[in-house]
């Protein structure tokens, strides 16, 4: 964004980063960059935030205080809000809608001002479209956005032809080790793939509440020589797994806001079997095109079971993901995408990208799973 803007772009952050981001690898990116304004630092800071909340031509609005922007929405000033999806750390819309709390501040943030002609959504999520439709709210004014991480560039034809000379086929699977996670249906997975004699191995990456209960079952089931537990990777260093494996394995269900692991395994030329719940599917794969895409543990168990046996299938889906996440998912192209819609609304028009970050969102429907 800077690159297309300069000084005409800046980014406000309303508080610090979290602790345990540091902890996992993450950087701190408030300080390296000269168009951050840290709001949070100073009275100045945060004066300045303010002012550029009401006098952009246009501002995209995270999560920060209603009293940041406020009057910006009440001078129906052309402003995104961005969201992945309203039912996402919820039980359900019933549920939701009787918690007088959150429903008081997603009226304030969402319903208050839905008469604004110029009031949008950039959703960071395939079901957010889904959710918004239930309210009524940003009618045909939803796009598509996400989570852009850095791409690396290969010889993805070389890549492939390295991944094929595994022994075995190599798994991985990137996650916390917590509920809604599953990483118990990998375990059931690697049961089901042994007991049908597979070659197979599985690295399992990552540390959590239900860790020392997987490594439990590991041994009880007597699979340590097909399931590796590999434990808290550094994220800069995750690469070089997916880079080595065949197929890479998404389980996680709903709550999944995006999944940035399924950008990274797409970009390494993985074959990626993904539960469809999860909030990127939609956006990044299609079946049997760039990746699988599974509803039921059956059916991902058939997935996976293919993707080992069809070596053309595997090369298919690996190749055509690598072009998604370079061609369509960069963070140079949403930028430019984005600016092209901006540019277009100024215009009283709508947009014209067609495919990728910037684009019309629609109201996903799920499969039925086998």
């Amino acid at each position: 964004m800077q690159k297309r803007l300069g000084d005409d772009f800046k980014f406000v952050s309303t508080m610090k980063i979290f602790q345990w981001r540091l902890d996992l690898g993450f950087k701190d990116l408030d300080k390296e960059y000269d168009f951050v304004v840290r709001a949070y630092e100073s009275d100045e800071a945060k004066e300045e935030a303010k002012r550029l909340a009401v006098d952009s031509d246009i501002v995209i609005i995270g999560s920060t205080t209603d009293e940041l922007i406020e009057e910006r929405l009440k001078q129906d000033k052309i402003t995104f809000r961005y969201r992945a999806r309203i039912f996402i750390f919820v039980d359900g819309f019933l549920k939701t809608v009787s918690d007088k709390e959150k429903m008081g501040l997603f009226y304030n943030r969402h319903i208050k001002y839905r008469k604004n002609k110029n009031l949008y959504m950039l959703c960071a999520n395939g079901y957010g479209a889904n959710d918004f439709n239930l309210f009524g709210l940003y009618k045909n004014k939803i796009y598509k956005w996400g989570y852009f991480l850095e791409t690396n560039k290969y010889d993805i034809d070389e890549l492939i032809k390295e991944k094929e000379k595994n022994e075995k086929m190599e798994i991985v699977w990137v996650a916390r080790f917590i509920k809604w996670k599953y990483p118990e249906k990998v375990i059931k997975l690697a049961r089901s793939l042994k007991k049908q004699n597979y070659n197979f191995h599985i690295k399992m990456l990552g540390n959590g509440i239900l860790q020392e209960k997987i490594k439990k079952q590991v041994e009880k089931y007597n699979l340590k020589d097909v399931v590796e537990m590999v434990g808290q990777v550094p994220s800069d260093k995750v690469k070089d797994y997916m880079e080595k494996a065949n197929i890479f394995i998404a389980t996680s269900g709903r709550n999944e806001g995006w999944g940035a692991v399924v950008n990274e395994a797409m970009n390494a030329g993985c074959t990626v079997i993904a539960n469809e719940k999860m909030g990127s599917v939609p956006f990044l794969i299609k079946d049997n095109e760039n990746g699988l895409i599974y509803n039921t543990y059956n059916e991902f168990e058939e997935k996976v079971k293919l993707a080992i046996t069809d070596k053309e299938l595997r090369r298919k889906l690996s190749k055509n993901a690598y072009k998604t996440i370079t061609e369509e998912w960069t963070s140079s192209i949403a930028a430019n995408n984005l600016v092209k819609l901006f540019e277009k609304i100024l215009e009283g028009k709508d947009t014209d990208v067609e495919v990728g970050p910037a684009s019309k969102a629609y109201i996903y429907k799920r499969r039925k799973g086998k």
